[in-house]
């Protein structure tokens, strides 16, 4: 079981670190939930410098889909059922807890080349 446990881990670490969002997305999430609206309204605050170029927030909806089935998001229920809104799981908030240096490593030009490009040719 811990071995099952090390690799949920691990994959949770590498799609938070890869993902558009910063830190102060995941810090909000542990309080509030959010929409993929809300993060392209205020996309400065919520988004890596690095992703400004994204320019839709379905894009953003994409990248919670990606992050809701590695087990770091969760979508967000009230009374009527699920909502467009997303929290933060206890897996993620373990991975912000015990991985300091998730959001300090600097990307590399051709990192940053190929995310680019990435985001550019996927499906709308």
């Amino acid at each position: 079981m811990l071995l099952i446990d090390q690799k949920i881990f691990r994959r949770a670490k590498k799609g938070i670190k890869n993902c558009p969002f910063n830190f102060f997305l995941f810090q909000s999430l542990q309080e509030v939930s959010l929409s993929a609206e809300d993060l392209f309204l205020n996309k400065s605050k919520y988004l890596k410098q690095d992703y400004m170029f994204i320019n839709s927030s379905l894009l953003i909806e994409n990248e919670f889909l990606k992050l809701i089935r590695i087990g770091v998001l969760r979508r967000e229920v009230d009374g009527q059922g699920l909502t467009s809104k997303v929290r933060i799981t206890p897996i993620g908030r373990q991975v912000l807890e015990n991985s300091s240096d998730l959001f300090t490593k600097k990307k590399s030009r051709i990192e940053k080349l190929i995310t680019c490009l990435r985001y550019q040719f996927s499906p709308r």
